[in-house]
């Protein structure tokens, strides 16, 4: 059976995972006769935000690791414990905690940088030429983990799209349902709640990227 590995960025759209994308993500997984296994970097999340009001929590702080372990129901694994070795391909669900905790691209855009073990993690798969998929805003990260040149896609926001470009990356634009696939590097990208304005919509996008990749190992 294929070994997926599932890199979580928190819990909650506004400061970690988008869980419709982690839950969706997951179940794909299983759904196309592999397992999968969830990580997430042990830090501070970069802030805390009240999903009923939408402020900004100024005396919380949060842990990536502990509150990810709510959408993987306590199986979960400190990030620097990713051993590309042991998986076929990689999967990063979106939700701002990906531009927030994974990396900072949320605040500095087109001069991004990425959380050093993550970063790691995330070159080891690129390194070995086992392939990866990207959701969402995650696809920000594909040209600081592959390099210059590296097709990726965030669906069609301008803006969003031109820190992409910044970075290094080859923009291309994708509907919700579909994804983009970058064959030289073996990496995939679909836009999900970038565009989607349902659960649904997300799930199609997602559920053709984790099949994509899951075919290319």
């Amino acid at each position: 059976m294929k070994k997926v590995a599932i890199i979580l960025s928190g819990c909650g759209v506004f400061d970690g995972s988008e869980i419709h994308e982690a839950v969706i993500t997951m179940l794909s997984v299983e759904q196309n006769g592999a397992q999968y296994q969830c990580f997430a970097p042990d830090v501070a999340q970069m802030h805390v935000v009240n999903h009923l009001t939408g402020e900004v929590a100024e005396q919380e702080s949060r842990n990536v690791l502990v509150e990810a372990a709510r959408i993987a129901r306590g199986e979960i694994k400190p990030v620097t414990e990713l051993n590309a070795d042991e998986f076929d391909a990689l999967l990063l669900p979106g939700g701002f905690g990906a531009a927030k905790n994974l990396c900072d691209f949320a605040v500095n855009g087109g001069e991004a940088s990425m959380n050093a073990d993550v970063l790691a993690a995330c070159q080891s798969f690129a390194n070995e030429g086992k392939p990866a998929g990207y959701i969402c805003i995650s696809p920000a990260m594909i040209p600081m983990v592959y390099g210059q040149g590296a097709k990726a896609t965030i669906g069609t926001d301008a803006d969003t799209a031109a820190g992409v470009t910044a970075l290094g990356g080859e923009h291309i634009e994708c509907p919700v349902s579909e994804f983009v696939v970058d064959e030289a590097r073996k990496v995939v990208s679909t836009p999900a709640y970038m565009l989607a304005g349902n659960i649904s919509q997300a799930a199609e996008g997602i559920g053709k990227l984790v099949k994509q990749v899951l075919a290319m190992t």
